[in-house]
């Protein structure tokens, strides 16, 4: 029973390939990158940054030994790759959309901005709840904080306090800088700076907690440089396309082995070190070890989309309810873990990995659809399908 667990790799693969239209030699995906793609490859991410927390709660090698159950090993380092292909998605959204849209700044904020906040608030105070109801003792100042949102009761609510602060960075710079190529180029200099800021935090329980705020951020301008580059990238990719994605492959896995190099050498946990400046160094160098294999995968997967256009009726509905399916699958990646969220005993502890991720999966959905409800009252709460 516990070998089941690898049925989840060729079922992932099936999940993105099923339906699929491969292009032959000379052929293209001409929808490539469009908004219905890029959805779906968003919606296959989702699916596998639930695997990735999944594989957290049961293999991670910082869990004590008798937590540890093999099978999902593969996802539990490849976390930000995951998100750096969203924020490379969400940075080519932006810039597409405003070229395209007349008057796309015009109210940005309550269009763009707001949604996200309010998501942010709703599944926190879902979570601070739901912790008290599993008879959390959290003391008044801690549900203030809570409440609030300064400290974050959902361990996933980094990234919808992040995305609402990148698109006022986009907002900002091509609000007020005329020229597109100096707007792109402010907003990586704004971005830089988050990172320079999570370099400078120590781990901690509130913004910028870990290097899960920043280690994937630059990815968010470099969408903006792909919207504004892709139809020359495109050009050239197509005349080496071959060569391009094995090169991704064969450079991925060493820049992989490198990066895992620089996190063991020097690492983010590095509290122990007394000297500011000596942790600070520590973080800069593993960030920038940790960039290189992560453009080699986001690139893959560009890559191959010039050549697949994917398309089933799951990838279109996972990537019509990613953002509230990646809210609020976290309750039941802890619910039924080991503990909950490490504080209290959890609902129920499945230990087999392959009966614990389906019934994660099997109770995300439809708290995923009950979310939708809430959070967009106003639309039907089944999204419409066309894969």
């Amino acid at each position: 029973m516990d070998k089941l667990v690898y049925l989840y790799y060729p079922l992932v693969l099936l999940l993105l390939f099923w339906g699929s239209k491969w292009y032959g030699r000379k052929q293209w995906n001409e929808e490539f990158f469009s908004l219905d793609q890029s959805k779906m490859w968003q919606g296959f991410f989702a699916v596998c940054i639930m695997l990735h927390h999944a594989g957290q709660k049961t293999c991670a090698p910082w869990l004590q030994k008798w937590y540890i159950r093999p099978g999902l090993d593969f996802f539990v380092p490849i976390g930000y790759f995951l998100v750096g292909f969203f924020l490379l998605c969400s940075g080519y959204g932006l810039y597409v959309s405003w070229k395209r849209k007349e008057n796309y700044l015009k109210g940005f904020i309550r269009r763009r901005v707001l949604p996200l906040v309010v998501a942010f608030y709703v599944t926190e105070w879902i979570f601070l709840v739901v912790r008290l109801l599993m008879g959390e003792k959290i003391d008044t100042p801690r549900i203030i904080y809570y409440i609030i949102g300064l400290q974050q009761a959902n361990p996933n609510a980094w990234f919808v306090i992040a995305m609402p602060i990148f698109y006022l960075m986009f907002y900002l710079c091509f609000r007020f800088i005329k020229k597109e190529g100096w707007a792109i180029t402010g907003v990586f200099a704004l971005i830089l700076c988050w990172v320079l800021i999570g370099c400078a935090t120590d781990h901690n329980d509130w913004w910028m907690k870990g290097e899960w705020w920043y280690n994937s951020a630059l990815f968010f301008p470099l969408g903006l440089l792909f919207g504004k580059y892709k139809d020359g990238f495109v050009r050239v990719m197509k005349k080496c396309w071959w060569p391009a994605i094995i090169l991704c492959v064969v450079l991925g896995f060493g820049l992989y082995y490198l990066a895992e190099y620089a996190r063991n050498a020097y690492g983010y946990y590095c509290e122990w070190n007394k000297v500011f400046s000596e942790r600070f160094l520590r973080r800069i160098v593993t960030v920038l070890a940790e960039q290189g294999p992560e453009l080699m995968f986001v690139l893959f997967f560009v890559l191959l989309g010039m050549k697949v256009k994917i398309g089933n009726k799951v990838l279109a509905f996972m990537g019509a309810v990613t953002l509230e399916f990646y809210l609020i699958h976290a309750l039941f990646i802890d619910l039924f873990g080991f503990n909950f969220f490490d504080v209290v005993k959890s609902l129920k502890y499945i230990k087999n990995v392959f009966l614990y991720t389906l019934v994660v999966a099997a109770c995300s959905i439809p708290a995923t659809l009950l979310l939708r409800k809430i959070l967009h009252p106003k639309q039907p709460i089944l999204p419409p399908v066309k894969g």
